[in-house]
């Protein structure tokens, strides 16, 4: 080792023990009183003053400081309170920023519990943080209070560390005990040493050594500061009121979030015994989340009122968390955390997701997570479940992440073994899915990108049952509390609405192509939205999503193979014959082996008590939100036509408000663009648009697949640019489908700035809002108005002839691809007007004078 890279403690004696410090060196010090770890720190800092070495100081802790800021180069002040990874990416930040060869004293890491309640992410703060300073060659002082932490967390930091000394003070004498001096040797190194001034004494007789340390206390292993502080809000409920609300309110800034309006809500609803049932079912320590909180907030509002019976009608729940520092330790024990880091840079921020997302699939989880698996698997049984996303950020006011992240269904068959895999891998791909494109982005726009997203998972019970080799619940679904898409004069926004799907509700959430779900608004349930008269069977759910437990796996069925067979209640609650389709069969002589049906819920819409008791249930939860809600649920029906409804989700629904009245004006028909009645969504507007931008059908049809999917990312081009500016989208069929054919493949993102999209029928092109779908979601929390036209009926009516000329914004088209540019149209649009009224249910665009031509 050339000379240049050794230094000195400041203590040459101890120098001598441990044949100098290297650069690289991390030096951790257990002390059981601050002063100890004092008197290590001033020699050191004195002897790199003379050395003129550059020395930092970071400061976090809440014990006196270490240091004068005079005494160093460089004091920073950090808050460990903002988190782990707040915490541990300015670290990070500092050292690269500060360089090689820098000298570095660090607070007490032990302070770090006061904030993390948690011996795991005191670990991995140094194993992330350890490395980078052995790479730029620095020497670095920390501190640890011996007896304070786990035997796991001091393997894993001696595992780390390049030096792990013990410091004791006996007598008045200070005594110097090397654990680890990483590629230093000496026959005497590893004995204790009397550090007398600058000289260091072995303590190498066996006697002497009895006589110094035999009546010192050594610690046994240290509880987790997590258990210590459960146990101590155990001990709370046999005390008073304050004492208990105060570790309530403890409880939820550890396990729920702090300072925003959903804890609020918690310290309102939950009790202390509450939060202590929750912590016993979460693996791991840290935040449950958002969609974990939304969903147990909501089914304790509806708990809450003694004199309602609402909660008899629900199903009980049973749910397991895997806290967010689950997800941490996963990506430090698999070495993601240096490709983490480069990814949340600006440069880094997509070009290295996808090698992110990778990785974050191939991982490995630690032994005593992979045991609490098993053990709650066991737990369990057989019985299906899925595995949620349930960041920190989703479900929460402002932004829902509506479908940005991954859910995974298990079917939970097969050995235990097997099982386990199936559920880790479920695990991985929703940690994973924190890379996806369409995430990225919604953070982006929403300034989220720096912020810490920490991901806990949800593990819930799947609502359902057997039903032969398949399981689902009878119905299952989303409900708004508010009704933004009315379709018929005199019905009332404040009802609410559902979409309805037979099976799994991943159909309730989708954009599925050729399947419908049931729009259900409260007020009238029985009411149809508008169809084409014999049509009620074309736009119905005719596929359904089961889990099929003999194949172990999810599966798409016919209705009509499960209608007929044994539903364990009344049929009539979901379908109804297909009446045209039997006549025409008979008409030709065919016979069918089970009749076929539609599956428009007239039992459960029109003779039980279910969508009044919805309409109870929506109307409680945006009482206490003080807020439009977005729920999901199941149902589940025995064969007395009894039910119970699981109430799966609950988030604030990110309405704009239905607006002020708008008095609609009567142009001539010569300068209306579009009209349509009923068909839209976003309340009363009044706006000027600035641009339009439309996709021509029959240009758009004879594209590729390929050009079709390269006009989607073209849109997104001119969605970006065109931010700030009132733009109008129109194209045909639906926006956001997966099918080219059936409409415009966007992603939400691609055209998350528009003002307004309207869908336009066109051939077998036909509009559909998938009305409560993640979709859906999207467009309510950005606040973009929709309308679609089914044009030749008196639904509506588009006139593209009246638009000014097109494609002369010419710097508008500039990087972005023009390969498609036929299909597109783009102009400016001065004197475009877009009103609606929902009480006439009608919708307007025209000019308003000739500044059109």
């Amino acid at each position: 080792m050339p000379i240049n890279n050794r230094a000195s403690t400041g203590i040459s004696g101890l120098d001598q023990v441990i044949d100098m410090l290297r650069l690289g060196d991390n030096v951790v010090w257990q002390v059981s009183t601050l002063s100890e770890y004092q008197r290590v720190v001033t020699p050191y800092v004195r002897q790199a003053r003379q050395e003129n070495r550059r020395l930092i100081y970071i400061r976090f802790g809440s014990h006196l400081p270490l240091l004068e800021e005079e005494e160093t180069d460089r004091l920073y002040v950090l808050d460990a309170s903002k988190g782990f990874e707040d915490f541990a990416t300015r670290v990070h930040q500092i050292i690269e920023e500060e360089g090689t060869q820098v000298f570095y004293v660090f607070d007490c890491l032990s302070d770090l519990l006061e904030h993390w309640y948690s011996d795991l992410m005191v670990g991995n703060f140094f194993r992330v943080t350890c490395p980078l300073l052995y790479k730029l060659n620095t020497v670095a002082y920390f501190a640890l209070m011996r007896g304070t932490h786990t035997y796991n967390t001091i393997a894993r930091i001696r595992e780390t560390t390049q030096l792990l000394l013990d410091l004791y003070r006996i007598s008045g004498k200070s005594y110097i005990h090397p654990l680890k001096v990483w590629e230093r040797y000496s026959p005497t190194m590893f004995f204790p040493h009397l550090i007398d001034g600058d000289r260091a004494v072995s303590v190498t007789a066996s006697a002497e050594a009895a006589t110094l340390f035999s009546g010192q206390w050594r610690p046994k292993q240290a509880r987790d500061f997590w258990e210590s502080t459960l146990d101590r809000a155990r001990a709370a409920l046999m005390g008073g009121p304050r004492e208990q609300e105060q570790m309530k309110n403890l409880l939820i800034s550890l396990i729920m979030g702090r300072e925003n309006a959903i804890a609020k809500l918690a310290i309102r609803y939950f009790t202390l015994t509450d939060l202590l049932y929750v912590a016993s079912r979460e693996i791991g320590t840290g935040y449950i989340g958002g969609k974990s909180v939304g969903f147990l907030l909501a089914r304790r509002i509806l708990e809450h009122d003694a004199f309602d019976t609402l909660h008899e009608q629900m199903e009980p729940h049973d749910s397991y968390y895997l806290g967010s520092d689950v997800f941490y330790t996963y990506i430090v024990q698999n070495k993601c955390w240096n490709l983490r880091m480069k990814q949340k840079t600006p440069e880094g921020y997509f070009s290295l997701a996808g090698a992110l997302q990778e990785k974050l699939l191939q991982g490995k989880f630690p032994e005593n997570i992979r045991e609490q698996f098993m053990q709650m698997l066991e737990y369990f049984g057989q019985s299906p479940i899925i595995v949620r996303s349930s960041s920190l950020q989703e479900d929460n006011y402002g932004n829902a992440f509506a479908g940005k992240y991954e859910s995974v269904f298990c079917a939970n068959q097969g050995s235990p073994e097997e099982r386990c895999r199936e559920f880790e891998q479920a695990v991985r791909r929703v940690y994973a899915s924190t890379m996806n494109e369409n995430a990225l982005r919604y953070r982006l726009d929403r300034g989220l990108e720096n912020k810490d997203e920490q991901m806990a998972v949800l593990v819930q019970r799947v609502s359902g049952d057997h039903y032969g080799d398949l399981f689902f619940p009878h119905v299952a679904g989303v409900a708004n509390s508010v009704n933004l898409y009315l379709w018929e004069q005199g019905m009332d926004p404040s009802a609410g609405m559902m979409r309805l799907v037979f099976g799994l509700g991943t159909r309730a959430v989708e954009r599925v192509s050729g399947d419908y779900a049931r729009i259900v608004a409260l007020d009238r349930p029985e009411k149809n939205p508008p169809v084409n008269y014999g049509e009620e069977a074309k736009f119905s759910q005719h596929k359904a999503d089961v889990l099929n437990l003999r194949e172990n796996r999810m599966q798409v069925v016919p209705v009509n193979r499960i209608a007929a067979g044994d539903l364990k209640t009344d049929k009539t609650l979901f379908f109804s014959p297909d009446r045209e389709l039997i006549g025409r069969m008979r008409e030709m002589g065919q016979t069918l082996s089970a009749p076929p049906v539609i599956t428009d819920f007239p039992g459960l819409l029109g003779k039980s008590t279910f969508p009044q008791i919805m309409r109870r249930i929506l109307s409680k939860l945006q009482q206490a939100y003080a807020y439009p809600v977005d729920v999901e649920f199941a149902v589940n029906f025995t064969k007395d036509g009894q039910y119970k409804i699981n109430l799966l989700q609950c988030r604030p629904l990110q309405a704009k408000g239905l607006g002020a009245a708008v008095s609609l004006s009567s142009p001539n028909d010569e300068r209306i663009l579009l009209q349509t009645s009923g068909n839209f969504m976003g309340g009363n507007i009044h706006v000027s648009i600035d641009y339009v931008i439309w996709v021509k059908p029959k240009e758009y049809l004879a594209l590729t697949e390929r050009e079709k999917y390269q006009a989607a990312r073209t849109i997104g081009c001119l969605n970006r640019k065109l931010g700030g500016h009132q733009v109008l989208l129109i194209g045909p069929g639906r926006w956001g489908t997966t099918t080219p054919s059936l409409g415009v493949p966007v992603h939400f993102t691609e055209l998350s700035r528009m003002t307004a999209i309207c869908e336009v029928a066109y051939h077998d092109m036909t509009p559909e809002l998938s009305f409560g779908s993640h979709f859906f979601q999207d467009l309510v929390e950005s606040g973009i108005f929709y309308a679609a036209v089914h044009g030749g009926s008196e639904e509506g009516e588009f006139h593209p002839q009246r638009l000014p000329a097109g494609q002369e914004e010419g710097e508008l088209w500039e990087g972005c691809d023009s390969t498609v540019r036929q299909a597109l149209y783009l102009a400016a649009t001065p004197g475009l007007c877009l009103h609606s009224d929902i009480v006439s249910q009608s919708v307007l665009c025209y000019f308003e004078d000739e500044q059109k031509k």
